[in-house]
């Protein structure tokens, strides 16, 4: 299939940010075919230094979200580099930024500075918690973590609050802001015009937090810690068996039927305590003992498969490197090459398949300032 079917071919991003939110975003369009050019300071991104681990000495956080861009360095505290980021910015379809709110005024290279001279422009800003009260806070993924009240959630009921083992609102925000992007494409292709779309991290973690939020907007719940445990359904948790935890996901009426079937304690799908899920969950704890009795007799591996074979969704806990080789094992094909010989680095793929456009991998994450020359001499022309 030709280039000309990625969906965003064509597309000009100027990518205006650093760190997660923001690189994650512009990777995912760049990965659909659209040309980003991420501005970088002289002193490069952040992630560039957060160390370890690396490959070949360079972070693979930054390497991380970084592949199918090209990377320039301006100064915005000289003028001669300020006028070729306005230059680019006013030649861009999309540009995004995470700048602290009302940081890119001064440069005039705010949304009403921009737009008053690229009107078709699809301006995506940032921030941590928004351009009102929250303006002057600092948009940091773990203090989310902490004041949404996911962290609350997170931990055993006697022990603390723990942070989720990555940055899950960076990324949050950074798909709630692709998906604003693509919309406001939509509506310019309509209208011709562009607009300037926001997002921030308290209100990704709000609406990230799904059920968990609903449960205080729309009964008065205060969620609270609970292990591994679901407050709604059960068994829904890790549970052990005779050599390890497993992940048991009895997520309806019919699944608890074949999990007791297995078992060999059909007699408690019966029971009326435990018959259907809201009463399971209400008697989880007269429940448990049985199942735990019954689990004990199980390996986890033998136990996988009988459940997996009628239906009962289960899983072991896996590292990493086990996740990765299981989406491997399943033609899931989790790995992309990037780039060519020395630069060519195994990166993971972009998650979306489309059934008449493809993703491109072409370009390994560049080094700093790899293509200023290239650039500056391209925004020169036509002048």
């Amino acid at each position: 299939m030709s280039n000309s079917a990625r969906p965003l071919e064509g597309l000009l991003v100027a990518d205006l940010s650093r760190v997660l939110a923001g690189p994650y975003c512009t990777m995912l369009l760049a990965d659909m075919g659209a040309t980003v050019i991420k501005v970088e300071s002289p002193g490069g991104d952040d992630t560039r230094t957060w160390v370890p681990p690396v490959k070949d000495g360079v972070a693979t956080y930054y390497m991380s979200i970084n592949r199918n861009k090209k990377s320039i360095v301006l100064d915005f505290g000289k003028e001669e580099d300020l006028v070729v980021a306005r230059e680019l910015v006013s030649r861009a379809d999309i540009c995004v930024e995470n700048f602290k709110v009302g940081g890119l005024k001064k440069f005039g290279l705010d949304y009403d500075a921009v737009a008053a001279t690229n009107p078709g422009l699809v301006y995506l800003s940032i921030s941590g918690f928004g351009t009102k009260q929250g303006a002057k806070l600092p948009g940091y993924d773990l203090i989310v973590q902490a004041v949404s009240g996911l962290m609350s959630l997170t931990g055993e009921p006697d022990g603390p609050p723990f942070r989720a083992g990555i940055s899950v609102f960076d990324v949050m925000a950074g798909l709630h802001g692709t998906i604003g992007v693509l919309a406001a494409l939509n509506e310019r292709a309509k209208s011709g015009k562009g607009q300037h779309v926001e997002v921030n991290l308290l209100s990704s973690a709000m609406s990230g937090l799904v059920n968990q939020t609903a449960a205080y907007t729309l009964a008065g719940v205060v969620p609270f810690r609970m292990g591994n445990a679901h407050p709604s359904l059960f068994p829904y948790e890790a549970m052990p068996t005779k050599d390890r935890d497993l992940i048991i996901a009895a997520g309806n009426d019919k699944q608890f039927r074949a999990l007791c079937k297995v078992l060999g304690i059909e007699h408690l799908a019966d029971d009326p305590r435990f018959t259907i899920n809201a009463d399971r969950t209400k008697n989880r704890e007269e429940l448990r003992p049985h199942l735990l009795e019954a689990l004990a007799k199980w390996n986890s591996d033998d136990l996988f498969y009988a459940l997996n074979d009628v239906g009962v969704p289960c899983g072991p806990i896996n590292s990493i490197g086990d996740g990765v080789e299981l989406a491997e094992k399943l033609g899931l094909e989790p790995r992309v090459s990037v780039g060519e010989g020395d630069r060519r680095v195994d990166l993971v793929r972009n998650p979306i398949t489309f059934s008449t456009g493809e993703l491109s991998y072409t370009m390994p994450p560049p080094k700093l300032g790899e293509h200023t020359d290239e650039i500056r001499a391209w925004l020169s022309e036509g002048k």
